[in-house]
């Protein structure tokens, strides 16, 4: 096969403090370039201290924290010790989570997402600006404000340079913001290629042509969701958890776009229906396999690796597995030497 775009492949860390040292031992040992913390039961943050002091060669990254309850310069002082601290590998990826969990879960007034996305993106890059260029902190919008900043508080510049930001995005404004003000988009795992074709990538490039100053690069992060296993068994149990995690993604409202793309969009208002019924075995009957195969990457261990290639090299910088199922560690630690060793990159 012709050699594509090389991008880097990343591993999801689910350690908490007390398992992150060798969670990160573990991931850096079946060769991930990365690794990165979802916002769930535990702090995406404090994990990727660990893992930076036990796995020092790999990029970290938070993919998603949520960033609305969090204000602009909390976030700016966490990322860039932790890019200080991992001598350059971190990667900042704040997501917007929906209006309920905003509302009831953290307890704070939501906002239209976009605007105040770009916002709180553009109020953190302001404050790194101050610190990093000793420029004066003169930041004023709608939501955010940051006008003031002794040299008490100012940490000074990191000899790492900044690290760059990106934000979780499906949407056409999300999407376009994502373009305008941030340095990368995370793509979300309920994706299809003719979805990415027709509204991803252009509502990037028209959010790009909005910005002040061209980006030195894009970043577009995939998560891809991956059906494999060692035993025919495990295969079975691959299929099985990917395809309720696509009726559980299929049930929401504004992922339908995804499933139109493809011709399944009919799919959504009775997944709908019956995630509110807790039917969850009807939802996932309703998946045919057609669908699992527009947005899952399906194959044995050894296949796994040029059809990730065909399929994102083209477009990725990288490419997260999502596989949520357990399979041995010599299965991903195989398919990634084969990524590496099709790329051309040393293992």
């Amino acid at each position: 096969m012709a050699q594509q775009q090389a991008f880097k492949i990343d591993g999801p860390f689910y350690s908490t403090l007390d398992t992150a040292a060798q969670g990160a031992r573990d991931l850096a040992a079946i060769g991930y370039d990365g690794l990165y913390t979802l916002e769930g039961a535990h702090d995406p943050f404090y994990p990727l201290v660990l893992a930076a002091e036990h796995a020092p060669g790999m990029d970290i990254a938070t993919s998603i924290a949520v960033s609305f309850p969090r204000n602009p310069l909390h976030l700016a002082y966490q990322a860039l010790d932790l890019h200080t601290f991992s001598k350059g590998r971190f990667y900042l990826g704040l997501g917007s989570q929906i209006k309920p969990h905003i509302e009831k879960r953290f307890g704070i007034e939501f906002s239209p997402v976009a605007a105040r996305m770009r916002e709180q993106i553009l109020a953190i890059k302001a404050i790194f600006n101050c610190f990093q260029n000793n420029e004066p902190l003169d930041f004023q919008g709608k939501y955010y404000r940051h006008t003031l900043m002794t040299p008490m508080f100012n940490p000074g510049p990191c000899e790492y340079g900044l690290p760059p930001i990106l934000t979780g995005g499906f949407g056409p404004k999300m999407c376009q913001m994502a373009g305008e003000a941030a340095d990368g988009l995370i793509v979300h795992p309920f994706h299809t290629l003719p979805y990415i074709d027709e509204c991803v990538l252009p509502n990037v490039r028209q959010g790009q042509s909005l910005r002040a100053a061209n980006a030195e690069e894009f970043l577009l992060s995939f998560s891809a969701m991956v059906i494999t296993g060692s035993s025919e068994q495990n295969v079975e149990n691959a299929y099985n958890g990917v395809r309720s995690l696509i009726a559980f993604y299929g049930s929401t409202p504004s992922y339908r776009p995804a499933l139109d793309a493809v011709g399944f969009g009919d799919l959504q208002p009775e997944l709908n229906r019956l995630s509110k019924e807790n039917k969850v075995q009807e939802m996932e009957a309703l998946i045919p396999g057609e669908l699992v195969e527009q947005i899952a990457v399906i194959g044995e261990p050894g296949e796994v690796a040029s059809k990730l290639l065909e399929k994102y090299g083209g477009l990725a910088s990288r490419v997260g597995i999502y596989a949520p199922y357990y399979a041995e560690p010599e299965v991903w630690q195989g398919i990634i030497s084969d990524i590496k060793r099709l790329q051309g990159r040393a293992d």
